[in-house]
């Protein structure tokens, strides 16, 4: 018994980190009918997510810089993928860009921007500061504008599920070591 009650503490005391598997398109994967801008706005992209792309054999994935993703060109692209089920690891904070090379794909819609930010971020992002006017012109009264709330993050939904599937695994384990031992 006393065994088992040392496992449930321990198992308990380490914490446990998971990341999201963003599904890029969600049911619609990675194809010419995604809205990727809308898609990309109401999802939380964290470092230790992975991003999943969904394809058939008429497109691909590259990992491309800004230019690349305004420009729709693969030429100097960071990484290729093609095999129709693609993860791809957030390791690092920052932009990340993405398109499929396919002639006409990107200029389609096919592209893909994201803000991957840090995996212990819990905040929402800051309000960019407002432009300075330009010299010699007046400043204008001050106004406020209404932004909407920061759109829910299905990831955090997946994340609580996982963290009740791993206690109630661990209160399983251990009642079952507690009969056995």
């Amino acid at each position: 018994m006393t065994l088992a009650a040392a496992l449930l503490v321990l198992l308990l005391a380490v914490p446990t980190v998971y990341g999201v598997d963003h599904i890029v398109g969600d049911n619609t994967g990675w194809s010419l009918q995604g809205d990727y801008k809308t898609y990309a706005a109401g999802q939380t992209f964290r470092v230790g997510d992975n991003l999943v792309f969904n394809y058939d054999s008429n497109h691909k994935v590259d990992v491309v810089d800004e230019d690349g993703y305004n420009s729709c060109s693969s030429s100097n692209a960071l990484q290729s993928h093609g095999d129709g089920n693609t993860k791809i690891p957030l390791t690092s904070p920052g932009k990340m860009y993405f398109i499929c090379p396919t002639i006409g794909h990107c200029t389609g819609g096919m592209k893909l921007a994201i803000d991957v930010v840090a995996a212990t971020s819990g905040t929402s992002p800051t309000t960019p500061a407002s432009p300075s006017p330009p010299s010699g012109s007046t400043t204008p009264g001050t106004s406020t504008t209404n932004s909407p709330p920061p759109p829910h993050n299905g990831g955090d939904m997946a994340f609580s599920a996982m963290n009740r599937m791993m206690l109630g695994s661990t209160l399983v384990v251990s009642t079952i070591l507690a009969f056995i031992c």
